[in-house]
């Protein structure tokens, strides 16, 4: 009964803000006709303060939504309002984590508001997110990536110029906490398809060539996400999120565009020094993280490319236990590529080939880990839905796969997605379902993913998305101790994104 009454409640104020929706758009007819003409950028699924220009570029990523909260109470121009809200339901028909039975749903949410006040160069900005979840109960395995209720995960002061003192160059610094954004995401992101994201504490230096070059330096403190035990999760108790006071994050990336032909590079450095704190005990990971990636954005009639390599060395304990465990020394990599070329003719498919490597742990009982760590990074963008699926992670894999997308109209978007995936150590874990047989006798294969995915964007307020992903179970899967039965994995998610 109480289940029912949460879905219920999920529902019922879904319906609400479609009818504050419904509301707007009687009263902007005119800006939907004009809009509706427009191409732009499609932001992701994903509340992510869609109407903010960039401070230095000064041009609106994403297009302004149709139905949006400035123009309908007349706000000054120095002041940016938007709300945004994402829901979505998703459902998992088998398992294949260690120990898993049957199949699981959730109703995810996410609720975003976002304020910014501009004062000639200075700007003040504030994020809420409440992001939580109906329908899990304590065989789902919740977690702080699925439910973070009512907290800000931005809060700064920002001075910009774009042409300090006439130099040519643009400068921001950004001070308080604030979400992360680093070249391909695979190391530092703004999570996605993830209920909740990354967030941090602390200083963030830009510095802008126009059309040359860019670089970002900063130090941090990542912003734990609390509570961060299922229990406490699922009875909707709320604690608000504090800085990792032991840990430390910094790091400098540089961009420079076009060096040649129109590839474009990116050179860069992580630092993680990570210490235990009561309520989150760590595995003390220590880690230089330096890495490069060249790229050749798509475009039509011609070929694209992408290769990112990346070192990791450091140390790292044994056990994330407190006071138990051994450091051992941690040598990482991982190596991605794509190949890709989109096609001149209707629907512009683009068709690419892809591969990626994460290095696992060779041997048990060295005394030393090599398996990667993809840090603060995002994965649902190359290795399928994560919510309540998220089978593959950028660790202890060796995956080439094929991906096709297809516009038929300029509001829809297809894609599908094929990956073959195998241990890179026998040894070590399949990490995302802690199955791991550290004889490595077992066979190395763990199966086949295909994932097949729509969206409409209806305006530029108003989006819906569906997925579907199925797991081919291989040897690995099937046969090592400890694995759910051998029965495939079905996913599917429907969901929709508001924006005013």
């Amino acid at each position: 009964m109480k289940q029912r009454k949460c879905l219920a409640g999920a529902v019922v104020s879904h319906a609400v803000i479609l009818i504050i929706a419904g509301v707007l758009s009687l009263s902007s007819n005119e800006n939907i006709q004009a809009a509706e003409k427009k191409t732009y950028t499609k932001p992701p699924f994903s509340v992510f303060s869609s109407q903010i220009s960039d401070a230095l570029l000064g041009s609106d990523k994403y297009e302004k939504p149709v139905w949006n909260l400035h123009d309908a109470l007349n706000l000054p121009k120095w002041l940016s309002l938007s709300v945004e809200q994402r829901t979505r339901y998703e459902t998992l028909d088998g398992s294949f984590k260690a120990g898993g039975r049957g199949g699981d749903q959730q109703i995810p949410l996410q609720t975003d508001v976002f304020l910014e006040a501009r004062f000639n160069h200075l700007r003040a900005g504030a994020e809420f997110l409440d992001a939580r979840q109906f329908g899990a109960d304590s065989g789902s395995g919740i977690n702080n990536t699925h439910v973070d209720e009512a907290d800000f995960i931005q809060g700064y002061l920002a001075w910009a110029d774009q042409n300090v003192a006439n130099s040519g160059l643009g400068a921001e610094v950004i001070a308080g906490r604030q979400t992360l954004n680093f070249g391909s995401r695979r190391l530092v992101a703004r999570n996605a398809m993830r209920n909740t994201t990354n967030n941090f504490d602390g200083v963030r230096l830009r510095l802008l060539d126009y059309n040359n070059w860019q670089f970002n330096a900063f130090v941090t403190k990542p912003v734990g996400r609390y509570p961060n035990n299922s229990e406490q999760l699922l009875d909707g108790f709320h604690s608000f999120d504090e800085p990792e006071y032991q840990t430390w994050f910094s790091g400098g990336f540089l961009e420079k565009y076009d060096i040649a032909w129109g590839i474009n590079a990116e050179l860069y450095l992580y630092h993680l020094d990570e210490g235990d704190r009561k309520r989150n005990p760590t595995a003390n990971r220590r880690y230089f993280t330096p890495g490069m990636r060249f790229y050749l954005k798509p475009a039509k009639g011609a070929f694209d490319f992408q290769t990112e390599t990346i070192g990791q060395f450091g140390t790292v304990r044994s056990s994330a236990a407190a006071d138990n465990g051994t450091d051992l020394d941690h040598s990482a990599w991982y190596q991605h590529l794509d190949l890709g070329y989109t096609f001149a003719i209707p629907w512009s498919p683009r068709l690419a080939l892809e591969y990626d490597y994460a290095s696992g742990d060779h041997d048990p009982n060295d005394n030393k880990d090599q398996r990667f760590d993809t840090l603060y990074g995002a994965r649902r963008f190359e290795f399928g839905p994560t919510g309540i699926y998220g089978a593959f992670a950028r660790s202890n894999i060796n995956t080439p796969g094929l991906r096709i997308s297809a516009a038929p109209r300029s509001d829809v978007l297809l894609g599908l997605s094929h990956r073959f995936y195998w241990l890179a150590e026998d040894k070590d874990s399949w990490t995302s379902a802690n199955l791991r047989d550290a004889s490595g006798r077992t066979d190395n294969f763990i199966g086949q993913q295909l994932e097949l995915t729509a969206r409409w964007d209806v305006n530029s307020s108003l989006n819906f998305e569906t997925g579907y992903a199925h797991l081919f179970k291989g040897t690995f899967a099937k046969e090592i101790i400890n694995a759910p039965d051998k029965q495939d994995v079905n996913y599917v998610y429907v969901q929709s994104m508001l924006r005013f």
